[in-house]
């Protein structure tokens, strides 16, 4: 519990077999968390055993992308005020809800950020052309939007307020790895509050099916400017599923 709001951290898992246990259970351990759903999106088979060790709650998703499991993972957990959504890849310390949790009392979504020079620890992938893409479509957002500071767009790592997920809805046109922006831009079209707190970024254990590879990151980060730029001409709701 966070201030009397139930918390649940749903964590999507495709190849974090190596390092979920440990993140369930420092989740576990900061005593604010009330659940941890882990939404099984087709996983490395070690991924089961190693979350059966733990507190969390299993559930498999079929659909294959990241969007799919974040949505799953919404679903799942319809009781708790605050929800957190984190990457179990290593690569964020669940200890630093505490510094996203705080911010909760005045917005409904508090958005994590990994540019920021000094949390930006030793062997994290987020070399120049991450740190910057990142920051460059951050600032086109703003610009285009008229938002508060921002700083990354990529940062998986957030807690929204039940009330904002109930009012983004469940029509995401993707459920890829570009889900995370798309959510940003949806919490600015509703005016909802938000904010972007600093986290650690550490060296991931294992390798991204993302950011591993140089151009797959490029392409996202192109995919993410695009998402900009037809939201802001045609509005978000060309974003959206068409029947």
């Amino acid at each position: 519990m966070w201030n009397d709001m139930s918390v649940a951290v749903v964590l999507p898992t495709y190849n974090e077999a190596g390092s979920i246990a440990d993140c369930i259970r420092r989740f576990e351990a900061t005593g604010w968390v009330d659940e941890v759903v882990v939404v099984n999106n087709n996983a490395h088979p070690d991924t089961s055993p190693a979350v059966a060790t733990t507190g969390a709650r299993e559930v498999f998703e079929p659909v294959q992308g990241y969007g799919a499991a974040i949505r799953r993972g919404l679903k799942e957990t319809v009781t708790a005020d605050l929800v957190c959504i984190c990457e179990p890849d290593g690569t964020f310390d669940p200890e630093d809800i505490a510094k996203l949790l705080p911010y909760i009392a005045d917005v409904d979504v508090v958005f994590g950020t990994r540019t920021v020079h000094e949390f930006i620890l030793t062997g994290a992938n987020m070399g120049w052309w991450l740190r910057w893409g990142n920051w460059a479509v951050a600032k086109l957002t703003e610009l285009l939007f008229n938002t508060g500071w921002l700083s990354d767009v990529g940062c998986t790592f957030r807690v929204l307020r039940r009330s904002a997920i109930d009012r983004l809805g469940d029509d995401y046109a993707g459920n890829g790895s570009s889900f995370g922006y798309e959510m940003m831009l949806r919490v600015i079209e509703a005016d909802l509050r938000f904010v972007q707190v600093p986290v650690n970024y550490r060296e991931r254990v294992g390798t991204s099916s993302v950011t591993g590879s140089t151009w797959t990151a490029i392409g996202l980060g192109a995919e993410m400017a695009g998402l900009c730029l037809t939201a802001r001409i045609r509005g978000t709701d060309a974003l959206r599923p068409r029947d």
